[in-house]
């Protein structure tokens, strides 16, 4: 089954630098950004078809999604097991597979549309309980869209440590049900 389609920091410290899932750290939202304040280099993505997607929004969601792909890549390389990120379009939208270990559920990140108070998300299947997850640990620090999203608003505060063990979760989905 696929994931069909079914936000404390100021701006400029976005990630505070915490300890989290495995006693790793973020790093404040700079050392994320790295390019990502001045123009926007699709060449910085290896997919065409995704840099694309990410050229497609407006400036101020694509340096949030940016962010937020950034948080995806680096949390895949600090927790164990998860390996290799793919990074493809599911519906259009940027998604984050787990391929080469088959840990964790896909994760997605895209504007909200106008149906919505916000404007981007982070998007998991549905049919998962990690949304539900989510809720139960972290209560009103996430705004969220049912079974399926946590939901953000550009020039609010995301709060990172908590996103990152989110994004964690995701990633070791399988590996933590076996």
């Amino acid at each position: 089954m696929g994931d069909a389609p079914c936000s404390s920091l100021t701006r400029s410290e976005r990630f505070t630098d915490a300890p989290i899932v495995g006693g790793t750290a973020l790093h404040k939202v700079s050392s994320y950004r790295g390019t990502l304040t001045g123009v926007f280099d699709p060449y910085s993505i290896d997919s065409a078809e995704v840099a694309a997607a990410f050229a497609s929004y407006d400036d101020a969601v694509r340096t949030e999604l940016l962010a937020l792909r950034q948080l995806i890549l680096d949390t895949a390389a600090a927790t164990p097991g998860v390996g290799a990120i793919e990074e493809t379009l599911k519906w259009g939208q940027p998604a984050y597979l787990t391929n080469e270990t088959r840990s964790g559920s896909t994760i997605r990140i895209a504007p909200t549309g106008s149906k919505l108070a916000h404007d981007y998300a982070m998007f998991f299947i549905c049919h998962t309980n990690l949304v539900e997850t989510f809720e139960l640990l972290f209560g009103e620090t996430f705004t969220y869209d049912g079974k399926r999203a946590l939901l953000f608003t550009v020039g609010e505060s995301i709060p990172g440590p908590e996103l990152e063990e989110c994004v964690a979760m995701a990633q070791t989905y399988h590996l933590n049900r076996a």
